[in-house]
């Protein structure tokens, strides 16, 4: 299934993926997500897969109510058949390696984004033939959070994984070890976006965090407009 570039879904603006997690957050949840979407975050997707489908729904639930309009909350995991209840309503999926994209599509039609873990530029391409908006590629850099998924791929293979998406319309964003020092590196390398979790989740001061990201990304900009042909 390969959908040409203009079926694929818009990114949220900015394509800041904030991931949750609740025991590496030093305040509550809700909280982060109201300071990140005060800060200028506009997507935020919940990655709390121990804790029941419902429950997992009720905090999708609970972040977007401080959700600016056009803002993505969306949820970690699989629109599985005994999830049927809680894919409806859900903005974006975000399906693990194994996931499969056309099924997810079936299963929670009402979504506008349905994205996909990899970890390989073999993974890259299979997600974007199966017409995945998105792909996050990690690690792209040495991070605490991913320990298994194995040594840091670096800008080169991101740069690579950018290029072969590129002409079938699906986006990749760079995870694993973005921080606003590194999140500049990424868009030159032509990432379309990337996703955080502990430089957030872990920060005392989670709006300066998620606005120093936001301006790193936006500097990266217009250094590249800057320095282009």
């Amino acid at each position: 299934m390969d959908l040409p570039g203009a079926e694929r879904s818009p990114l949220p603006d900015p394509p800041l993926m904030i991931v949750t997690d609740r025991r590496r957050a030093r305040l509550p949840l809700e909280d982060i997500a109201a300071a990140a979407f005060e800060a200028g975050a506009r997507w935020i997707s919940v990655r709390e897969k121990d804790l029941p489908l419902a429950e997992q729904r009720d905090l999708v639930r609970r972040l977007a109510r401080n959700a600016p309009a056009g803002a993505a909350v969306g949820l970690h995991g699989n629109p599985a058949p005994e999830a049927e209840g809680v894919a409806k309503g859900i903005a974006a999926w975000h399906l693990p390696r194994d996931g499969d994209i056309a099924d997810a599509r079936r299963r929670a039609p009402d979504s506008r984004l349905l994205g996909k873990s990899c970890h390989s530029l073999a993974a890259v391409r299979e997600a974007a033939a199966a017409g995945a908006d998105y792909v996050t590629l990690s690690p792209v850099f040495a991070t605490g959070s991913k320990p298994g998924y194995g040594p840091a791929l670096g800008v080169e293979t991101l740069e690579a994984a950018a290029a072969q998406l590129r002409p079938a319309g699906c986006r990749a964003l760079a995870l694993g070890g973005v921080t606003a020092e590194t999140i500049g590196a990424c868009r030159a390398a032509g990432a379309d976006g990337a996703a955080v979790m502990g430089t957030v989740m872990a920060a005392r001061d989670p709006a300066a965090a998620v606005a120093a990201l936001i301006a790193a990304w936006a500097s990266a900009r217009r250094a590249i407009r800057e320095d282009g042909p």
